[in-house]
C-alpha cells in the first residue's frame, strides 16, 4: 500500500497576502459593492415600490431620458468639464511653483491650500455666500462704501456654483499635478533651454509628457467631484440650477421612488466610468511617460 502524502493546496495557506487582505476584501463587498448591488436591483423595479418580487423593468430608464432629468445630468456635465479646465489653467503654473521654483517655501505654500480642507466645505461655502450676498454681503458693502454704486447680488447664478465647485476642489486638482510636474527632471529642461528650446518647446515636449499622468489623475479626480457635488449648487445657486445629485437626494427622501433615484445613480456611475475608461484607453502612458517613442 503507498504512503505517498497527498499534498493538499491551500490558496489562503501559499499566498499570505491573499490572506491578509481578506479583512478589507470583506468590508469593500459588504460596505461598497453590496450597496451598489441593490440600487441597480431598484433600478429595475416598478416605480414607487419597494419589493423585488414584482416584474422588473427598464421603464425607470425611459423616464429618465423622456423627462427633465436629463437636464440636471447636462448641466452636472458641463459643470464638471468647465471645473476642469478653469482649474487646469489655474492650477498649472501653481504647481509648477511649487515643484521647482519656491524651493523650501513649497511646503508652506502646500499647507496654505491643503488647510481648507480641514474645515466643512458647507462651512467654506457659507463663506461666499457671505460675501456675495445682496446688500448685507461683504462684496456688495464694499463696492458702495468705496465706489457709492450698488453691485446686487451675485448668488444663484450658473457663474456663481462654478466659483464654488473651483474654490471646493483646487487641492484636488493641483496636489496630482505637483506630483506630476515633479518627476519632470531639472536637467532635461536645463539642457533643452541651453540647446535653443522656447519655454513652449520645453513645456511641450518635456514637461506635459513626463507628468501627464498627475495631470490626468487630478482631472479625472476633479472631474467625477464636480459632476456629482451638490452643496455648490444648493448653497450658493439656490434651486436655480438643479443638478443630477440634488435630482437623486429628491428621489430618495421627498418623493420616496427609490427606483427612479436607482436609476439616475446608475446612469450617473456609467456615465463616469465610460468617460475615466474611454480616457485611460485612448492615452498611451508608455508614450507620455517617455518609455516609447512615437
Amino acid at each position: 500500500m503507498s504512503t505517498t502524502p497527498r499534498i493538499k493546496f491551500s490558496p489562503f495557506r501559499n499566498n499570505p497576502g491573499l490572506r491578509y487582505a481578506l479583512p478589507v476584501m470583506a468590508f469593500m463587498l459588504i460596505g461598497f459593492v453590496g450597496p451598489l448591488v441593490i440600487v441597480l436591483a431598484f433600478s429595475f423595479i416598478p416605480q414607487r415600490t419597494f419589493e423585488f418580487t414584482g416584474e422588473w423593468t427598464l421603464d425607470n430608464y425611459r423616464h429618465i431620458f423622456a423627462g427633465s432629468y436629463y437636464k440636471s445630468l447636462l448641466w452636472s456635465l458641463g459643470f464638471g468639464a468647465a471645473t476642469v479646465s478653469i482649474l487646469f489653467l489655474a492650477c498649472y503654473p501653481l504647481a509648477f511653483g511649487i515643484a521647482k521654483v519656491f524651493g523650501k517655501w513649497a511646503t508652506p505654500f502646500t499647507l496654505a491650500l491643503v488647510l481648507p480642507l480641514f474645515v466643512s466645505e458647507n462651512v467654506r461655502l457659507f463663506g461666499w455666500t457671505l460675501i456675495l450676498i445682496k446688500g448685507g454681503g461683504i462684496f456688495a458693502g464694499t463696492m458702495k462704501f468705496l465706489f457709492g454704486f450698488d453691485t446686487g447680488t451675485l448668488l444663484y447664478e450658473p457663474g456663481t456654483i462654478l466659483l464654488g465647485l473651483c474654490y471646493a476642489y483646487l487641492p484636488f486638482m493641483m496636489l496630482p499635478m505637483v506630483l506630476g510636474l515633479s518627476m519632470v527632471p531639472n536637467d532635461q529642461m536645463d539642457a533643452a533651454r541651453d540647446l535653443g528650446a522656447s519655454w513652449w518647446a520645453v513645456i511641450r515636449e518635456i514637461q506635459f509628457p513626463i507628468a501627464m499622468p498627475g495631470f490626468m489623475i487630478g482631472s479625472l479626480l476633479t472631474f467625477i467631484l464636480a459632476f456629482g457635488a451638490l452643496s455648490e449648487a444648493n448653497i450658493l445657486g439656490g434651486q436655480k440650477v438643479v443638478v443630477v445629485a440634488d435630482d437623486i437626494k429628491k428621489e430618495f427622501t421627498y418623493s420616496q421612488n427609490w427606483p427612479i433615484g436607482s436609476a439616475i445613480s446608475i446612469t450617473v456611475i456609467v456615465i463616469t466610468g465610460f468617460l475615466v475608461l474611454y480616457v485611460l484607453k485612448r492615452v498611451d502612458l508608455d508614450r507620455l511617460l517617455g518609455r516609447r517613442a512615437g
